[in-house]
């Protein structure tokens, strides 16, 4: 048997591109089709939440794996999921449902065996089910008190066999029900930090601006009325790319940067001689000390600084964070 020719790249690139373009047709197909069973699903979440009850994923296959997905993304933003394998269900994992409970079934058929098997079973409780389906006419639709169509025009795979573009529209739907239940339900960053207590998320959330600044002999100050050149040298010793500039009340007025003076020294043959006030940029880019460690990273993509300067309710400036920092800190 003869292999087949690996093809050229350039046809490797065009293939892979293909399937881009049609899960992104499949998400707006799905996107498209979002109508007032979604709104009502919404509700019924927040109502089972608020009940103290929980959310009951579940699936076979890959609709499956996708389910274990969303569960998690359900549970990581405070709304109380678990996964339940039709197939254990039957052999005591029912005893994860509860009373209240409202089901999530996942099959883009709506036909799959183990999962219409365990239909009756969770009718014996008082549940509400949501199918997530490509096939609102299917079996598995008929049984649910609401259907959320997830039909895309086609799979990504060649042979229009392999799920593709069906579990990714479904893993879309599920963030799209997480999140829209997460605003519902006046979800907030401190809610967030509270689950993710570890990893960069974790840091970033729980920690405090003044945990990470850099303080004392590390944070380059200096008054208005000092030069350029004596400046410097206070940033020097701070091993700082920017000097914090304060009035005569210790004040923070303005901020210079080695940047500035490259720029500056361009045009300005006397700018060492200048006194800062004559050269800082007013009004910098600074933060509070008791803010969280996550409004500096927001801060660093919005205003496109390098230094943060760390102020106290008297506008003093007490540190400064530095991007490069940041990595270190495991906050990027």
């Amino acid at each position: 048997m003869r292999r087949s020719s690996p093809g050229r790249p350039a046809a490797h690139l065009a293939r892979a591109r293909r399937v881009f373009d049609l899960e992104l047709a499949g998400l707006r197909a799905v996107r498209d089709q979002l109508d007032t069973p979604f709104e009502q699903v919404v509700e019924a979440v927040v109502e089972t939440l608020r009940r103290r009850n929980k959310l009951v994923v579940v699936g076979i296959g890959k609709s499956g794996l996708i389910g274990r997905k969303i569960a998690a993304t359900l549970t990581s933003t405070g709304s109380t999921a678990v996964v339940l394998d039709p197939v254990d269900a039957l052999h005591g994992d029912l005893g994860l449902v509860s009373d209240g409970d409202l089901v999530l079934a996942l099959s883009y058929s709506g036909e799959s065996d183990e999962l219409l098997s365990l239909l009756p079973a969770l009718k014996r409780f008082a549940v509400r089910l949501v199918a997530i389906t490509g096939h609102p006419r299917s079996t598995l639709a008929r049984h649910a008190d609401w259907v959320l169509n997830v039909r895309v025009p086609r799979e990504a795979c060649p042979f229009n066999l392999a799920p593709t573009t069906s579990t990714t529209a479904m893993l879309v739907l599920g963030d799209a029900l997480a999140m829209t239940v997460l605003e519902a339900r006046g979800f907030k960053p401190q809610d967030f930090a509270q689950r993710h207590p570890a990893g960069a998320i974790g840091r970033a959330l729980l920690l405090r601006i003044r945990d990470i600044m850099r303080r004392d002999e590390r944070n380059s100050v200096a008054p208005q009325t000092l030069t350029v050149r004596d400046a410097l040298l206070v940033m020097t010793r701070a091993k700082a790319g920017s000097v914090s500039v304060v009035d005569a009340r210790g004040r923070l007025v303005g901020v210079f940067t080695d940047g500035d003076l490259r720029r500056r020294m361009a045009a300005d043959d006397h700018v060492l001689s200048r006194r800062l006030a004559e050269v800082m940029t007013r009004q910098p880019v600074c933060v509070r000390e008791d803010a969280l460690a996550v409004e500096a990273l927001k801060l660093f993509n919005e205003r496109n600084v390098d230094d943060l300067i760390v102020i106290n309710r008297r506008r003093e400036p007490v540190g400064l964070v530095d991007a490069q920092d940041l990595p270190k800190l495991k906050l990027m």
